[in-house]
């Protein structure tokens, strides 16, 4: 058996001496990211690290292909290639979440999204109207018809998880394009548990009557009861569609079983193919046979031409996935942020809904006495990458925050166990402790400038390099 890292770092160092004959500044800024994330405690919810297998699949001759249509229907000759590598891929997704139907061209959980939408709407209103005007397309309606396309299309409601409570944006966010696509309401979580509340779910959905309820999250540190959303989504009619970006991996690794797996219940799935799930950043979507059809038609009715090399690295990962490795890792990433939320806890910090089951803590800083921008800018300082989030009923809106997001999966794939993350708890409570808010020159309190006791950065910064020494990133990878 070769040595594998050895081949590996001979590949991505002489792919660097290529680069730089060319541009080296590219060169020297993708050896400083490598250093830069070997060095910090990467703690941001959706990042990971891609295995090197997955990391040189993205980097190949795939790229310079054309492959528009889908497997064995293409718009450009000679794509008996791309049909493989998309075949493999789509076969690995189906198996590893048992799915009937899998579509792997979506560059990001933003297109995969937007797949899902046009191809629910699609299977929904536009070839029911089709029938009713006895079209066979849409190339087919009469001027007049087009009216009644449109007010179908019109009328279309969708109902997700607010941005506050731990939502994403293109759940109907009125600044994304899926709050503009369609008449929109959030839902919430209760005031005092920070949970969602399912009966009020309910009663909301019977008022707002949606085409599409969503589900899923992008900083709810909780699992969701998916029965519970089926028989929501059942009761109004509604189309169950599902966003697991943030927790494909944990439902690839069969933490999330029973009714907190999304697939028996789901119409529709999306979700990002990096984050918890280690691959390539992009997208796949998962139907029943239902929507199976109107989401191969992703392209052209959202996508252009497919990135056959992601595709090619999706497929790589997917595989890793469906090892038992990878169910141990999704195991150890939510055993370890239960270990991160305990530790925060026990040193005082206030964490939304009180603490963790999945593979995210969500930290409220104003305990702290400090905004999300300035907890988010004191961690980077001491070595600690995280991102500010908003919180329930956030007072600090988007931008500036009341919270900070820190998940568990990067560090997880590291090596770092429960009793390392109760030292990294140590470390973030000690900053957020120390830092103290600026008054901003009108005497108003700031919201982005804070400062810092002299050398608690550069000590927090020493202790975070001495831990991730034990747990080099990419052992043995030397360029």
């Amino acid at each position: 058996m070769p040595d594998l890292t050895a081949t590996a770092s001979r590949a991505f160092s002489d792919a660097l001496t290529v680069i730089a004959s060319v541009e080296p500044r590219i060169s020297d800024a993708i050896r400083a990211e490598l250093a830069d994330q070997r060095g910090s405690l990467k703690l941001i919810a959706s990042e990971n690290y891609a295995s090197l297998a997955t990391l040189l699949t993205m980097g190949n001759w795939l790229s310079d292909k054309y492959a528009e249509g889908t497997i064995g229907h293409r718009f450009y000759a000679g794509c008996q290639n791309v049909d493989t590598v998309e075949s493999v891929a789509a076969e690995h997704a189906r198996e590893l979440f048992g799915a009937e139907y899998a579509y792997v061209q979506p560059h990001s959980g933003i297109d995969a999204n937007l797949v899902a939408y046009w191809a629910i709407l699609n299977a929904k209103v536009e070839s029911p109207t089709l029938q009713r005007l006895g079209a066979k397309t849409v190339n087919d309606l009469a001027e007049s018809d087009w009216e009644d396309l449109r007010a179908e299309f019109n009328r279309q409601r969708v109902m997700g998880m607010s941005l506050d409570a731990g939502g994403h944006l293109t759940h109907g966010f009125r600044h994304n394009i899926s709050g503009k696509m369609f008449a929109q309401h959030s839902y919430g979580t209760d005031p005092e548990s920070g949970l969602i509340d399912y009966d009020k779910l309910l009663a909301d959905a019977r008022e707002f009557k949606p085409l599409i309820l969503v589900a899923g999250y992008s900083a709810y540190p909780r699992r969701v009861n998916f029965a519970r959303m089926r028989e929501i989504a059942d009761a109004v009619g509604a189309v169950l569609f599902v966003d697991m970006a943030h927790f494909a991996g944990l439902v690839a690794g069969k933490v999330f079983t029973g009714e907190e797996n999304p697939i028996p219940y789901a119409d529709v799935v999306a979700t990002t193919t990096h984050k918890s799930l280690r691959g390539p950043r992009g997208g796949l979507v998962l139907a029943t046979k239902e929507f199976s059809d109107a989401v191969d038609k992703g392209c052209p009715m959202v996508l252009g031409g497919p990135l056959s090399n992601m595709m090619a690295a999706k497929a790589v990962a997917l595989a890793e996935a469906r090892t038992t490795a990878f169910q141990s890792y999704a195991q150890a990433v939510a055993d370890n942020a239960q270990a991160l939320a305990d530790g925060l806890l026990r040193r005082g910090a206030r964490l939304v809904t009180g603490g963790t089951d999945n593979h995210l803590v969500l930290i409220d800083t104003t305990t702290f006495g400090l905004t999300g921008r300035q907890a988010e800018s004191a961690l980077l300082e001491s070595g600690v990458v995280t991102n500010r989030n908003s919180i329930p009923a956030d007072p600090n809106g988007a931008w500036y925050t009341s919270g900070v997001r820190i998940g568990t999966p990067a560090l997880t794939s590291r090596g770092l166990g429960a009793d390392d993350f109760d030292e990294v708890a140590d470390m973030i409570v000690g900053v957020l402790t120390g830092a103290e808010p600026v008054t901003a020159s009108t005497g108003k309190p700031g919201k982005a400038k804070y400062t810092l006791p002299d050398g608690l950065a550069d000590r927090t910064r020493a202790r975070a390099e001495e831990l991730l020494d034990r747990f080099p990133l990419y052992p043995g990878l030397t360029l």
